[in-house]
């Protein structure tokens, strides 16, 4: 997932809440996922990465532009590693009641034997298959596999794990301590065996005795001697099983986002919806307004998903605009296409192809949303009132470089007055070195930015034909006084809203 750092499972940005719900991101996960609660996790953190620089993304396209191509491998070393982790948790968990030195050595000694057939596994998967890899990130994965997993490791692993059963006994040695106990009990490997111990069974001759299994003290005590020898060994061990597991969990959690991206293209193919991998730019300092947005086709990938066929896309051009203002006909797809604008943006700096035929966009510091709730149901405030905590939130934690997307805010009162409101928090943030792209019905306010902006923001409208059809199309052009509301009213109550009037 990243060049020189681990993926974070815990990373989520503090208005996650908000983007999930405004962009409908739960219908995006969940076709990443395909009904998988693992994969669900890691999509959720991995759709919210961000990644600032263009390098690190193009680092993320390539890899998945190699899952792509060889789709059959890369679940076949997830689901190695899937095993492999679920086999230790299913096979294991049990021991975990037992704390003895010796039910730990015997615990780590099972779960390495399992995690060294599943290494075993990916190794024969990179010896067939890495050399058909382009990108940077498999290709440091599969040499190390190649480097590290040899068959002096393998060999090496083995005679430890057979020696670590002890089928020949357990040689511990110990210091005499005071009062004659002993002290520095240490597990010691068994001396090479000569041919004529080998064939007659006989071990080099000393002093022995033997417990006899009535002894109960006598088991007790030696129990505890072994414990002490093999103290050092079962943590040693442990620690290791620990290193791997964590290697596999890690391994599950990279793959599965590449898998999650493939759960989704297949989806978006079996639509007939176009994807293409994205050109991302580097961040413009504030007030340069050089920032790049620009697609071909933009269209909203969860709607794709939820009605399982193409959506109509638009075109953008908004390379150097501070603000775009979408006003237009009501139903005409303006906060379809907000919706899309986001998610493009995101699924971009998360490493992601983007639902659209062609895209280009410099990356931001944040992204964040301010859309139209209901009503408060515990009726402690009005909605005013609450949209404005939510923009205040906002203002808090937004910083230069950051997109900002809105969805009729400040439509909850008057429009002079939600129109002043939304003027003023406009010039506020693109003064502040912030892109807001902007859904609204308020005529006021568009006017208005409009006569004041028309050389830094684009204005975009839904297209209406005169028959009333919306083709869900934007289109450039100045705001008109109306949304065309009497369309709906005619499409509902089958009759002109003029006529009914009379």
């Amino acid at each position: 997932m990243h060049p020189d750092r681990d993926f974070n499972l815990r990373h989520l940005p503090p208005n996650e809440a908000d983007l999930a719900k405004d962009l409908e991101l739960d219908v995006l996960m969940q076709a990443m996922a395909d009904g998988d609660q693992f994969l669900y996790a890691v999509a959720r953190c991995g759709i919210h990465s961000c990644l600032p620089s263009p390098a690190e993304i193009v680092y993320r396209q390539h890899i998945l532009a190699d899952c792509i191509a060889r789709p059959g491998v890369v679940r076949d070393l997830y689901q190695v590693g899937v095993a492999a982790v679920a086999g230790e948790k299913k096979l294991f968990g049990w021991l975990f009641v037992h704390n003895s030195p010796d039910s730990i050595l015997r615990r780590a000694r099972e779960a390495m034997e399992l995690f060294v057939g599943a290494l075993r596994r990916l190794k024969d998967i990179a010896d067939a298959h890495a050399a058909s890899f382009r990108s940077e990130g498999f290709t440091r994965f599969f040499t190390m596999l190649a480097t590290e997993l040899d068959d002096d490791y393998f060999a090496a692993m083995q005679a430890h794990l057979s020696e670590l059963a002890f089928r020949q006994g357990m040689l511990i040695s110990a210091k005499p301590g005071n009062g004659s106990k002993g002290v520095g009990h240490v597990l010691r490997r068994q001396p090479e065996q000569g041919w004529r111990a080998r064939i007659t069974g006989k071990s080099r001759s000393g002093y022995s005795f033997v417990v006899p299994p009535q002894d109960e003290n006598g088991l007790r005590a030696l129990a505890d001697l072994e414990s002490l020898g093999l103290n050092d060994a079962a943590n040693a061990l442990a620690q290791s099983v620990d290193h791997i597991r964590s290697f596999f969990q890690m391994l599950c959690a990279e793959l599965g986002f590449y898998i999650g991206g493939l759960n989704l293209r297949e989806r978006m193919a079996a639509a007939g919806a176009p994807t293409c991998f994205p050109v991302p730019a580097s961040p413009v300092p504030a007030g340069t307004a050089q920032a790049l947005l620009r697609a071909r086709g933009l269209y909203d990938p969860c709607l794709v998903l939820t009605l399982g066929t193409r959506a109509v896309g638009n075109d953008l051009d908004a390379d150097g605009r501070e603000l775009i203002m979408i006003t237009g006909a009501n139903q005409g797809g303006k906060s379809t296409f907000l919706r899309g604008l986001g998610l493009a943006q995101l699924m971009m700096q998360a490493g992601m192809f983007v639902a659209a035929e062609e895209f280009t966009a410099s990356t931001c510091a944040g992204l964040y949303t301010h859309y139209k709730r209901e009503e408060d149901a515990t009726m402690q405030r009005g909605k005013l009132e609450e949209e404005l905590a939510r923009m205040s939130d906002i203002a808090d934690q937004i910083t230069a470089g950051s997109l900002l997307l809105c969805n009729e805010s400040f439509a909850s009162t008057n429009e002079r007055e939600g129109s002043e409101i939304a003027r003023q928090v406009i010039r506020a943030l693109t003064e502040a070195g912030i892109r807001i792209a902007l859904v609204t019905h308020l005529y006021d306010l568009a006017e208005r930015c409009h006569a004041e902006n028309a050389g830094t923001a684009l204005f975009l409208r839904a297209e209406r034909r005169p028959d009333g059809q919306r083709t869900f199309r934007l289109l450039e052009g100045e705001p008109l006084p109306t949304s065309y509301g009497q369309d709906l009213y005619q499409q509902v109550f089958g009759t002109a809203y003029e006529t009914s009037r009379a």
